[in-house]
């Protein structure tokens, strides 16, 4: 991509080795996995991969959006002779289950996908689209802003106001902010996950978090594969609990 249109993304690890690709939730960015980097940099022995999506963080915005648009931008960004292993959270699971089909000419190894929604009403998507058509809603202050972006993300309470992964969730235009998300990402429009996830040609690993509020286990094990419950944690189980969800993750990422 060139100049505006451009990804942001960060890679790390070691020299060589399958490569993890780390893929966050609507309405956040790859500042969420910070927490879980050591777990990574000691337990991973490959390379690792994290990027903003498009419209989210440090990323460029344009339309379109959409899960389909979203899994080419994570495919361009992969050599098509990499082994992967796919993290996704929430949005980041579904675009995750969507490259181990093939059909983006990545070579998937094995597909990890946490805490997604799978149930969505005709007053959820009548939502989505409401606030995919609102402008952005500007702030004073970096501050107000912030606050904002840590409530609407669910990351209230996980992550330190005055951090730096807390200020990427935001951005200055015209004197004032905003969060950095374009509001247009809201509209992913219906998709049948189901189907989707029949489609994968790689293994697929399923965790659900139990105090998840949008995330049901009986819901995720549509997607074809068992669900494993992580107990007594929440939607941002990566953010809120780093070491214990490695510890639920780990024995996949041996497999893999």
């Amino acid at each position: 991509m060139s100049g505006a249109e451009r990804l942001w993304c960060e890679r790390g690890g070691r020299a060589s080795g399958p490569l993890l690709v780390l893929l966050h939730g609507l309405g956040c960015n790859a500042a969420v996995w910070d927490g879980l980097k050591p777990k990574i940099a000691s337990g991973w022995p490959g390379r690792w991969l994290a990027l903003d999506f498009r419209g989210h963080g440090r990323s460029f915005q344009a339309a379109p959006y959409g899960l389909g648009i979203h899994a080419a931008d994570v495919a361009a960004l992969i050599d098509p002779e990499d082994e992967v292993v796919l993290l996704g959270h929430s949005m980041g699971g579904i675009v995750a289950v969507i490259l181990a089909s093939g059909l983006f000419g990545v070579k998937v190894r094995r597909a990890i996908a946490f805490n997604v929604k799978m149930d969505w009403s005709d007053e959820d998507f009548a939502k989505g689209q409401a606030l995919a058509q609102a402008a952005p809603k500007l702030f004073d202050s970096q501050a107000e802003a912030i606050e904002r972006y840590l409530k609407v993300s669910g990351l209230k309470g996980l992550v330190d106001p005055t951090s730096p992964a807390a200020a990427v969730g935001v951005r200055a235009e015209g004197g004032k902010f905003r969060l950095a998300v374009d509001p247009r990402t809201n509209g992913l429009g219906k998709s049948d996950f189901a189907a989707l996830g029949k489609a994968a040609q790689a293994p697929l690993t399923l965790l659900c978090s139990e105090k998840d509020p949008m995330a049901t286990p009986e819901g995720m094990a549509r997607l074809g594969a068992p669900v494993r419950l992580m107990a007594g944690l929440g939607h941002n189980v990566h953010v809120e609990a780093p070491e214990a969800f490695w510890r639920a993750i780990e024995g996949d990422l041996g497999d893999a």
